[in-house]
């Protein structure tokens, strides 16, 4: 009990205690008006001179977002660094995701836009891709909550990479071309090709190769369910050379290209290679590298539909001390009416590049295939 009542007795000391020192301090306490007019005595700026730093700010980020965005009108700048033997120095790290789409926009009706409709369409293209859809697996940087203004992609005044047609669109199908998509519909919809790996047309997904037979850069699909159809996952690459070869190093799938600068013939026709075989040779200051020898990939088929007949010209340029130019021209009788040439930037980016882990052992693919055949069965096409 006298403890019970020691421990009372102390609590009531402390609470007068608290009450004593408190009555004070609230008798001083500063009205909401004089705590302002405080604040304002000590801050180094003004309302007017406040607002005055706002807008130079604003102005300071629109120069840098400004001078970001790629002027493919811009002439190279001069004296850009050469390797000790003399030729342009493509050496470095680059990054192939772009939020240009490859086809001019139905509702768009020039080939470039103005650098402000630039900004605006890259601002645009990046909120559309940022939204995430939880029961979706999109592997790039939304996920990780990287700022899409963070990464070295940068604004385009091209409204699309196509620059030849003049429409910027991808020319027709040849009527063999219409008749291969025609023959892969009514097959799928007998058999989901993700039924079977043997008819899973996939490369991509079931990891044979990654994104580099043709071209580096595909364009943006901003919102895209595919993450390599979107801005683009894996985008990063690198390119090192010597006196006598480029060798491009892709992210996507681990994939190497070793492109020969010596003038050698290309390997014979029947010899076919999932990226084909590369040439490469200096124009000037640019890398001209001419592919061709492309696999069949059937039941799949190659960028944009194309087809073993696929011929390739890629041509590299630097315009500055950390972007490339990169031109590409597809001619494939097989699959358009006529050849089409894009273009793009490749900004450079800090190294290394990471390591690219494909299904693990292989259990992504399985079960892909196990879903679809579930599906299949479900929907009778599977006994």
């Amino acid at each position: 009990m006298r403890r019970r009542a020691l421990v009372q007795w102390n609590v009531v000391v402390l609470v007068a205690t608290v009450l004593l020192w408190s009555v004070p301090a609230a008798a001083q306490a500063p009205t909401r008006d004089e705590a302002r007019e405080a604040a304002r005595k000590v801050s180094p700026h003004s309302s007017d001179s406040a607002m005055k730093y706002w807008e130079a700010e604003v102005a300071k980020k629109l120069a840098e977002a400004t001078a970001r965005v790629y002027d493919p009108a811009r002439p190279p700048a001069a004296n850009l660094p050469r390797t000790p033997w003399g030729d342009p120095d493509l050496r470095g790290y680059f990054l192939t995701a772009t939020y240009t789409p490859l086809q001019r926009p139905e509702k768009v009706n020039k080939p470039l836009y103005t650098v402000e409709e630039a900004i605006e369409a890259f601002r645009f293209a990046t909120t559309a891709d940022a939204g995430v859809d939880p029961a979706t697996v999109h592997y790039d940087w939304k996920e990780f909550g990287m700022d899409a203004w963070l990464s070295p992609v940068r604004p385009n005044r091209r409204t699309a990479l196509i620059v030849d047609p003049a429409d910027g669109r991808v020319p027709p199908l040849t009527p063999e071309a219409q008749k291969r998509q025609a023959d892969a519909a009514a097959r799928a919809k007998v058999q989901d090709p993700q039924t079977g790996v043997q008819i899973f047309g996939n490369l991509y997904t079931r990891c044979v190769m990654g994104l580099t037979g043709a071209p580096m850069v595909r364009g943006g699909q901003p919102g895209s369910d595919s993450a390599a159809g979107s801005a683009g996952v894996s985008t990063e690459s690198q390119i090192f050379q010597t006196k006598d070869h480029v060798v491009i190093v892709m992210q996507s799938n681990t994939d190497v290209r070793i492109i020969p600068l010596d003038r050698r013939p290309h390997l014979p026709q029947a010899v076919r290679q999932w990226s084909g075989n590369s040439r490469g040779r200096w124009e000037g200051d640019t890398l001209v590298v001419e592919t061709t020898n492309f696999k069949d990939r059937s039941p799949g088929v190659g960028f944009q539909g194309s087809s073993d007949a696929l011929h390739m010209v890629e041509r590299f340029t630097r315009v500055d001390a950390d972007t490339i130019r990169y031109e590409y021209t597809l001619t494939d009788p097989k699959t358009w009416t006529r050849p089409w040439t894009a273009e793009s930037a490749l900004p450079r980016i800090d190294p290394p590049l990471y390591e690219f882990a494909c299904h693990e052992q292989n259990y992504g693919v399985i079960n892909v295939v196990m879903g679809a055949q579930i599906t299949a069965t479900k929907n009778g096409q599977l006994r």
